[in-house]
């Protein structure tokens, strides 16, 4: 599980990974769609979705000759049960995780190039 959880928190640590989820909270998106709000290059933010997938976040999947993004809704349960064990959150909230990344993202610095 500690493992799990590293790849998660890692993954969560980064303001444009964090943005990716949220643009991925309103609907399933190709990844040059992903890429449109960004100025960093495609490659950039193909490494950002690997990671994204590599710690389940999100699911990748070719339809035809697009590669289309999904988020996990579940991919975070493990964390949100690991941090009640605290008494720090209650059960985990998309609505209110949604608000958390809206409000992440209203400085427009966190779209800038991060490589």
């Amino acid at each position: 599980m500690a493992a799990s959880l590293d790849t998660v928190f890692s993954a969560l640590a980064d303001p444009t990974r964090r943005a990716i989820l949220a643009m991925l909270l309103e609907d399933d998106m190709a990844v040059t769609d992903v890429a449109e709000p960004f100025e960093m290059s495609l490659a950039a933010i193909s490494k950002h979705l690997t990671v994204l997938s590599g710690a389940g976040l999100i699911s990748q999947e070719r339809r035809g000759r697009v590669k289309w993004c999904k988020l996990e809704p579940d991919a975070l349960r493990e964390a949100s049960v690991w941090m009640q064990g605290f008494g720090m959150m209650d059960g985990l909230d998309l609505d209110a995780f949604e608000r958390f990344l809206d409000a992440e993202l209203a400085d427009p610095s966190l779209l800038e190039e991060k490589e």
